[in-house]
């Protein structure tokens, strides 16, 4: 199994996701200016400040070249997970639906949260139970999930809406308590919580590495395609 994770220019937490990644196979890093993934098994986009958050989060860094290989990897079913600013990106690419917007405090946050998981049948939740809780951190500015309501009504039909904010625990005001969503064949997750920094024991938390052993789990069984 092996782990790619894309550094953009400003990124912050690839060396924790790198980490993270390797307590459950290979792992390498994968500069933005890449144009081929290599061969990996499953990439992960992680959290930061991708070229400064100019213009709009998430916007500039579509734009690299990494991205065209990783939106037609995950086109095939490969695994992917956007990670807070890599979820945000994930979105501005149109791999998921909807935009991340200021927190309703307008201040950046720091804190740990427990999310449910609302659907245990996709790439990155299929080790986790449905409705079981997770301990996780958060730690953003733009991390407020909204769409339509039309096309969170079709998020919810399709079980797009993987994991939600425990009762009392949304920090940012994200529509319907949205804390993950994937697009409709479940192979692409972006969440603002960051399962990276929920590993290791140390930390208080090893909820997070369900993510990674979920998608482990997906690749031994032959169900996604790697690239």
């Amino acid at each position: 199994m092996r782990f790619g994770v894309v550094r953009f220019p400003g990124s912050c937490d690839e060396t924790d996701a790198l980490l993270a990644c390797r307590r459950f196979g290979e792992a390498e890093i994968v500069w933005h200016r890449e144009r081929d993934l290599h061969g990996l098994d499953a990439v992960v986009l992680p959290g930061g400040f991708s070229y400064g958050d100019y213009l709009r989060v998430g916007a500039i860094a579509r734009f690299s070249p990494i991205m065209r290989a990783i939106v037609e990897f995950a086109r095939v079913g490969g695994p992917v997970l956007g990670i807070c600013n890599g979820f945000q990106v994930l979105c501005e690419a149109r791999l998921l639906p909807g935009a991340l917007l200021p927190n309703t405090g307008l201040r950046f946050l720091c804190r740990q949260v427990d999310v449910r998981v609302a659907n245990a049948d996709t790439s990155f939740t299929r080790a986790c139970g449905r409705g079981e809780r997770l301990s996780l951190p958060v730690k953003h500015g733009a991390g407020r999930f909204y769409a339509p309501d039309e096309v969170l009504d079709a998020m919810e039909a399709n079980g797009q809406i993987a994991l939600r904010y425990a009762d009392g625990h949304n920090p940012n005001g994200s529509a319907r308590d949205a804390a993950g969503v994937t697009n409709e064949a479940g192979n692409v997750l972006g969440l603002m919580p960051h399962p990276e920094h929920a590993t290791d024991p140390l930390t208080g938390s090893t909820d997070g590495g369900r993510l990674f052993a979920s998608a482990v789990e997906q690749i031994a069984e032959g169900t996604a395609v790697a690239a």
